[in-house]
């Protein structure tokens, strides 16, 4: 995978906001996790209960400038499938880039894989809260666009690459404009606009809506 993003379309930051939007990541994050920890503890308790399976699930995805991190995750699916990665690997193989029409949750929607809690945190997002520990490593941003898995970013376009310029985030502008319903090309604009528009101002209007969608539960999957 090449690890460098085309310079076409690169689009420059002031570093001011860059150390700004840093401080805030480090301190929101810090406090999420300081008010979420016994959230977490009861999810990670439940998880292991269910089928004594690791609480966290460990997966590569394409952060910024195209590279590659470990993403964490409240472990949703049951762990008898070995052959997960491989499979994706297999299904993602587009010569000329990710379709526009592409939707990843119709592809991942429909899975008997998913335990009972599993369901529970998908639908409330909550599966995403141990990424507040990626935020702190400086891997993500609270703000920005989603991070892909790695086998579908390796067909992406120079085009598509443009959403790889900011560190991917927890939440984002396509996240608050329907999450996992919306299209690949519809995705890829809204990031595209986030990133040549990115703001204090964007990110905590952002934030305040992310807290709509996440009580409505409005495209998740």
């Amino acid at each position: 995978m090449s690890k460098i993003i085309s310079q076409e379309n690169k689009v420059s930051k002031p570093k001011k906001y860059l150390l700004v939007q840093r401080i805030l990541d480090i301190v929101l994050s810090l406090i999420s996790l300081v008010i979420a920890s016994p959230l977490m503890l009861i999810i990670a308790f439940l998880i292991r209960l269910e089928d004594g399976g690791p609480a966290i699930f460990i997966q590569k995805r394409t952060g910024k400038d195209n590279y590659p991190f470990n993403i964490y995750k409240f472990r949703s699916m049951r762990v008898n499938d070995s052959n997960l990665q491989a499979k994706e690997l297999k299904k993602y193989q587009w010569e000329n880039g990710v379709p526009d029409d592409f939707v990843f949750k119709n592809s991942e929607e429909v899975n008997p894989n998913v335990t009972k809690i599993g369901a529970f945190i998908r639908k409330t997002s909550l599966d995403e809260l141990p990424q507040l520990f990626n935020v702190l490593k400086g891997d993500m941003s609270i703000v920005g666009p989603r991070p892909e898995i790695l086998a579908i970013t390796d067909c992406y376009t120079p085009e598509q690459q443009q959403r790889l310029q900011v560190r991917p985030g927890i939440t984002g502008w396509a996240q608050i404009h329907g999450r996992s319903d919306i299209k690949n090309g519809e995705k890829l604009a809204l990031d595209v606009f986030y990133i040549k528009n990115q703001s204090l101002l964007l990110d905590i209007y952002i934030l305040l809506k992310t807290i709509k969608v996440v009580v409505t539960a409005k495209g998740a999957i």
